[in-house]
Order: C-alpha cells, then structure tokens, then sequence
C-alpha cells in the first residue's frame, strides 16, 4: 500500500511540474500543440496635441509565430485623415491595429513607431496596448503582452 501511495504522488508531482501550478503561475490550462510567448515593450510620449508611441513586439518561444496583431487603444481621439505604416489600420478614431509580420522563437522582434495628432489637446491619456491576435501557438503568458499606460502632457516616454 505504501508504495501505491508513493506512486500515487509521484505522478500527481509529475503532472503538476508539466502542466503548472495554476493561475497564479501564469497557466491557462494544458497547452496542446505548439506554444509561444509575446511581449509588447516601449513607450509612450504625448506632447503639444501628438502622441509617439515606440513599440518592440519579442517572441520568447519556443515556437514561432507567422503573424500578430497589436492593438493600440487611446482613450482620446485621434485627428482624422492620419496616414499609419503599411503594417497598422485604423480600427476607429480611437483605436490602431498593426500586423507584427513574422516572430520567431527565443527573441524574434518586429518594431513599430507611431507619431500621431490628437483630435483635442489633452493633458493626459491612458493607452492600452496588447495582443489582438496571433496565428498559430497557444501564449500560455498573456500578462506580457497587456498593458495599460497613463501618459501626462509633458513630452516624457512612459515606458511599459
């Protein structure tokens, strides 16, 4: 009996150091298939009715990612009529949408710089940035690739 309880816990260890040790570990459940893990870092400057956004989209693996979406969300709005990289749309006055092209695994980076007119001049703003969607591997990390940014008025980077 002894050694069917030992047996019992050793395979219970097993399963937990596989599958995590739930969510205050980062894990969603058992990852079936391939796994990535995206991170979103920069940072945001607002100044004279503008906003500069600086953004590195990393892959920490192990798998890669063929294609992403990072969605940056300002609570203002944007001036109408802005041109944005060929990677980026406009998904409302209010929110950008941009492809991250290919990340590969254990580091794989694409960049992206944003320099945009507010509709109004505000003294603040709070931009929320993060992963909209991604092709392929499951990110069992999501806290990385969410963040939320107050930026003042004061031409200052805030960095996330």
């Amino acid at each position: 009996m002894r050694g069917l309880r030992k047996s019992v816990l050793g395979v219970a260890l097993a399963a937990a150091v596989v599958m995590g040790t739930g969510a205050g570990a980062g894990a969603a459940g058992p990852v079936i298939g391939s796994e990535a893990d995206l991170s979103h870092h920069g940072h945001v400057s607002l100044w004279d009715g503008r906003v500069g956004v600086w953004l590195v989209s990393e892959n920490h693996g192990p798998s890669d990612v063929s294609q992403a979406t990072v969605r940056l969300t300002f609570s203002e709005p944007m001036a109408g009529g802005q041109e944005l990289p060929p990677a980026c749309l406009w998904s409302s006055a209010r929110v950008v949408s941009c492809r991250t092209g290919e990340l590969r695994a254990e580091g794989g980076a694409g960049e992206l710089a944003l320099d945009l007119r507010t509709a109004g001049l505000p003294d603040e703003m709070t931009v929320e940035i993060g992963t909209a969607w991604r092709d392929g591997p499951a990110d069992r990390n999501p806290r990385n690739d969410r963040h939320r940014v107050l930026v003042l008025a004061t031409g200052d980077p805030y960095v996330f």
